[in-house]
């Protein structure tokens, strides 16, 4: 026989189903949770603004996509026939809705150029972009935060002021370097002057490092004048003269206690940077004829290959919002305090 619950039971019982609840719902009134809302909805628009204006800016492109694919010499009656088979004649919103089917189901079309799949040249392409950012981005933070710290320590409180005013002007003049200029010079002296690295190509061994050096010159140097008032600051802080004060050694005093607290600055900056050099390649790989997603998508360009421009507008686009993100997450695992976006925005 079931017992009927006494009524100071059942008000009980559903406090007590109240608090459970609050319990397991409790992580949607954190930080994170937020944090996670705010960010979705930004990769959202993000996203949607990045595949509008990818579809919108390519047939700007001057020139005949039909007319690149036969030459000049090709009689109206194929270039016609050829635009139909490719769908340029079709309404601009019967395009889009097709470029957005193909994004759907993670395809980006087949390439007027080759005739393959964009996604199969991207594949291809996307090891060498990779690897010469990640490489750039690599060189940025080993150079640049452990000669922005010492210049910063050596230069505090206006010591050694001769070398901190050649240090604001040299990396000042080098940050404001094109990449693609610091690519020539770099030619010009390893590859031509010297001849200890390859100026171009895959061939040879060390292909890479030219463009690396390229790309990674006025971000390094960027990153460096960052972290040298960063340092600055850090160093005037109460716990920094309690640090001193306990006679810690130097490696301690400045890795242990004076770099975490540089780093939610100097890592926001170097993303914003990776996310730039993901760009940024397009011009050096050309530079250097290197085989990556920049120097394709210019080839693109210059055939009027529409679905290749697009797809990899697509990925490099993608690719910097996501490294946007990362470091979002990666500042916020450092510092809670940038999950408000209080430091970061």
């Amino acid at each position: 026989m079931t017992s009927i619950p006494a009524p100071g039971d059942s008000t009980q019982h559903i406090a007590t189903i109240t608090r459970a609840s609050g319990h397991r719902f409790a992580w949607l009134r954190s930080d994170w949770a937020a944090f996670a809302i705010r960010r979705l909805g930004g990769l959202v628009l993000s996203l949607s603004l990045l595949v509008i204006v990818t579809f919108l800016i390519v047939p700007l492109i001057p020139g005949d996509p039909a007319v690149a694919m036969l030459g000049t010499n090709a009689t109206p009656e194929a270039v016609a026939a050829l635009r139909m088979r490719l769908g340029l004649d079709d309404p601009l919103w019967l395009q889009f809705v097709h470029f957005l089917g193909n994004i759907v189901q993670g395809e980006f079309g087949s390439s007027f150029r080759y005739g393959v799949p964009v996604s199969d040249i991207i594949a291809t392409k996307l090891p060498y972009t990779a690897l010469l950012a990640l490489g750039s981005i690599v060189i940025v933070i080993v150079v640049a935060i452990p000669l922005g710290m010492l210049v910063g320590v050596l230069t505090r409180g206006g010591r050694r002021s001769a070398l901190g005013t050649a240090f604001g002007a040299t990396a000042g003049f080098l940050a404001s370097f094109p990449a693609y200029v610091a690519g020539t010079v770099l030619v010009i002296v390893f590859a031509i002057g010297l001849k200890v690295l390859p100026a171009g190509g895959v061939d040879a061994a060390g292909f890479w490092v030219l463009p690396m050096l390229a790309l990674a010159l006025g971000p390094t140097f960027a990153v460096a004048r960052v972290v040298r008032q960063e340092t600055y600051s850090v160093l005037q802080q109460d716990f920094m003269r309690t640090a001193k004060g306990h006679r810690l050694r130097a490696i301690r005093l400045y890795l242990v206690h004076a770099l975490p607290n540089l780093m939610a600055s100097t890592l926001t900056l170097t993303g914003l940077i990776l996310a730039g050099l993901i760009g940024g390649t397009i011009i050096i790989e050309t530079v250097f004829s290197y085989p990556g997603l920049g120097l394709e998508v210019v080839q693109s360009i210059i055939y009027k290959d529409y679905p290749t421009i697009q797809g990899i507008i697509l990925v490099i686009g993608l690719l910097a919002i996501l490294v946007n993100l990362l470091i979002d997450v990666v500042l916020g695992l450092i510092d809670p305090r940038t999950l408000g976006g209080a430091t970061h925005g």
